[in-house]
């Protein structure tokens, strides 16, 4: 059987128990609090994360993994006889893609797959995990890429925001579409559509939020085979909601707490699900 390494980025949220079972070579981006950075996953938690935002003057920056950073990581693999399937955070959302496939240039092979997941935190994570298992089975690299092309579209997420604030401060949502999160008592749902995040609805209150979401999980049809994931950055009320339902309707799933790359852009009390539809 081919030797096949699974890489992605740190965006994709994995607890370390999966990234161990699997042995996923996971390349960190950076956060960056003026001229001090700090490694995501490594330097700084999320709780460290929110107290820094909270106390300071200034907003963190994110840095995407640059080309060398890949190039050493896949050259090593190369040598070791791995072939490569390298899944990384939507492009329309950092450069991390983009260098992922200049580092591929630099190495000039087709023993590496690059591929772009238009998604990002657990819904990255979900095709890495998949990803994970099509290497299990025995595929070689291109029809674990044809799989994972063909399953990106059918990511799909649900997502409660205590406010757009960080995200309009990180630039990964509009100004004018942050107006909603200014609004008193307003809480705004989104979704990763086609490589983005969007708001879908907007809802008053924290109670009409945890209803918007336990109602969206009861009415979609998740992909009974494959994984769903809870994703939290502190909502622990709306996570346990979550976690008895899924269970009452049988779908396998695991939970997630989002990274501090992730947390700078979602702020505190973000929550949600990311799953497939069915396909």
């Amino acid at each position: 059987m081919n030797k096949i390494k699974i890489v992605t980025d740190s965006t994709a949220d994995l607890p370390s128990y999966i990234v161990n079972k699997y042995d996923i070579e996971v390349l960190p981006l950076f956060v960056n609090f003026e001229e001090k950075g700090y490694v995501d996953g490594v330097d700084i938690n999320l709780h460290q994360l929110f107290m820094k935002v909270k106390e300071g003057n200034v907003f963190p920056t994110t840095s995407q993994v640059i080309p060398q950073r890949f190039y050493e990581c896949f050259k090593k693999y190369l040598e070791e006889g791995y072939k490569i399937i390298c899944i990384n955070l939507s492009s329309k959302m950092s450069g991390t893609y983009q260098s992922a496939c200049i580092a591929k240039g630099m190495l000039e092979t087709e023993d590496i797959v690059v591929i772009d997941s238009l998604n990002v935190t657990s819904g990255l994570g979900l095709l890495v995990l998949k990803a994970c298992k099509l290497k299990e089975q025995g595929l070689d690299i291109k029809k674990i890429e044809n799989e994972i092309n063909r399953a990106i579209p059918h990511v799909k997420s649900c997502l409660s925001f205590e406010s757009l604030d960080h995200l309009v401060k990180g630039g990964r949502l509009s100004k004018t579409a942050g107006v909603i999160g200014g609004l008193l008592g307003i809480k705004p749902i989104l979704a990763v559509k086609d490589g983005e995040m969007v708001v879908i609805d907007k809802v008053r209150g924290s109670k009409k939020s945890i209803k918007y979401i336990m109602d969206y999980v009861n009415k979609v049809e998740m992909k009974k085979d494959e994984l769903s994931i809870l994703l939290q950055a502190g909502n622990n009320d709306v996570i346990d909601l979550l976690r008895v339902n899924l269970l009452e309707k049988n779908i396998e799933f695991v939970q997630c707490e989002v990274g501090c790359v992730v947390g700078v852009h979602s702020g505190p009390g973000a929550c949600g699900v990311f799953y497939f539809e069915n396909y």
